[in-house]
């Protein structure tokens, strides 16, 4: 079915372009989210998104290892990117925040971390990650969700991979301490300072 509407899709149907957006819009639209931090610049990049996906749906080639979806995530991804370059203007992966950049990626929580994601819902999760600074937040989520390495990341963000790594510590540093937060768990440190 899917490869039926793909191809209706290439001759531009347009009931055929709908059920794609029906189909996968919600699922990219959580992809946009993660990167642009709000609802609204998600809903641009996944529309531009969008726009992207009908013009080069026949460059698709359909595998057996391969799915629509995925292409079309990389594409939402592609986009993301490019969007965030544009609006910061600057190398948002080198210039840190001085005050977050105290966090200390050796502390880890008391907890188990199953134990605070049973207890924080999915939405709020989300809106954590969201709320990273933007190059905390690309790195996170080209290394977590697109499952990058950090040769990768540091490729298409134009920075080293120490800066990727460090980037990824740090909002991972964020994260815990945010979650924490939320359940109520003090950090302690695990390692002492030499």
């Amino acid at each position: 079915m899917e490869e039926a509407l793909i191809k209706k899709a290439v001759n531009r149907d347009a009931g055929a372009i709908e059920a794609l957006y029906d189909n996968y819009a919600p699922g990219l639209l959580t992809v946009c989210f993660r990167y642009c931090g709000n609802r609204n610049d998600a809903e641009d990049v996944l529309h531009d998104g969008f726009i992207k996906i009908i013009q080069h749906i026949h460059t698709f080639k359909i595998r057996s290892d391969g799915t629509i979806e995925a292409w079309m995530r990389r594409i939402m991804v592609n986009t993301a990117l490019n969007f965030l370059r544009k609006r910061l203007k600057e190398k948002y992966f080198v210039d840190i925040d001085p005050i977050l950049d105290k966090i200390d990626p050796y502390q880890e929580e008391i907890a188990d971390p199953e134990e605070i994601y049973l207890q924080v819902d999915r939405e709020r999760i989300m809106q954590i990650i969201c709320d990273l600074p933007a190059g905390y937040r690309t790195v996170f989520n080209l290394y977590v969700f697109e499952q990058y390495g950090h040769k990768e990341i540091a490729e298409l963000l134009g920075c080293s991979e120490n800066t990727s790594k460090s980037q990824l510590s740090k909002a991972r540093a964020l994260l815990r301490k945010k979650m924490n937060q939320l359940v109520n768990i003090k950090l302690s440190p695990t390692y002492e300072k030499v």
